[in-house]
């Protein structure tokens, strides 16, 4: 299980800058597009020395841009849902004794695009305070960069547990906070980090209960008719499968787990 868990992991560095761009380009609407296209960025500038050649330059800003583009696939494993969300996918999984199927591919686009789902009500409060009246020119970088902290903050102390919050805050020597509001970002995202391990490795505990019973009784027949030869997990799989179909496991699943976010 370890290794098929980092294997999703490696998947989701390599895959998921692409995948974000893309959704990027879908959620920002063409208004964005043209706003970007007044700030004037210029990826490479061009200059002509005393000899007459031209030289060119790449742009800071774009630098600075691709840098902030490269961190992009570790802001959603730690500031979203995402995390929970892929762990509990994976463990189900393991629980149906499927294998490969659903694909890592299809667990990575499953979590990533209920992420945005769940994350939509934050991601429109940061355009509409942070990120279109910065593009219109009404605001500030400064400003801008305190809306949208302020906006991620929200969500997650929301979906912290205030357990965790203690332990980092004493680790760093802090007894406590007068607010929720008073809560730094380098103790808020490890213990939202570690809150979201914690939660999904509950959920995912519920979830294999009922199929390691089914396992646990075709083992039991299985002995009893003398076929120790034969594999429980080759019998039990279409009965797993037959459960999980009957009482719509993936849309159980997946609304609950969107349930168990506050936004």
């Amino acid at each position: 299980m370890t290794a098929q868990m980092s294997k999703l992991l490696r998947c989701v560095m390599h895959k998921a800058r692409a995948i974000l761009i893309f959704i990027a380009l879908l959620w920002t609407q063409p208004a964005i597009a043209q706003d970007l296209q007044s700030l004037e960025l210029p990826a490479i500038s061009s200059a002509t020395n005393a000899n007459g050649e031209t030289q060119y330059s790449l742009s800071l800003q774009i630098l600075a841009l691709m840098t902030a583009i490269t961190i992009i696939p570790s802001l959603v494993l730690g500031m979203t849902s995402f995390t929970r969300i892929i762990i509990v996918l994976s463990i189900l999984r393991q629980a149906l004794g499927t294998q490969q199927t659903p694909p890592n591919q299809v667990l990575i686009a499953i979590a990533l695009f209920l992420s945005f789902f769940i994350m939509a009500p934050t991601l429109t409060t940061i355009y509409d305070t942070s990120l279109n009246p910065y593009l219109e020119g009404i605001i500030g970088p400064n400003l801008a960069m305190r809306n949208a902290t302020e906006a991620v903050h929200l969500f997650l102390i929301s979906n912290t547990r205030p357990e965790t919050i203690t332990l980092f805050a004493e680790l760093r020597g802090i007894e406590e906070f007068n607010s929720p509001d008073d809560v730094p970002l380098s103790i808020l995202l490890p213990s939202f980090i570690t809150s979201e391990l914690k939660t999904a490795f509950q959920i995912g505990f519920l979830l294999f209960l009922p199929f390691l019973v089914i396992d646990m009784v075709i083992a039991s027949l299985l002995m009893s008719l003398g076929m120790m030869m034969l594999s429980p997990m080759l019998i039990s799989l279409p009965f797993k499968l037959l459960l999980f179909v009957l009482v719509d496991g993936w849309g159980m699943t997946i609304g609950s787990l969107a349930a168990t976010f506050q936004v």
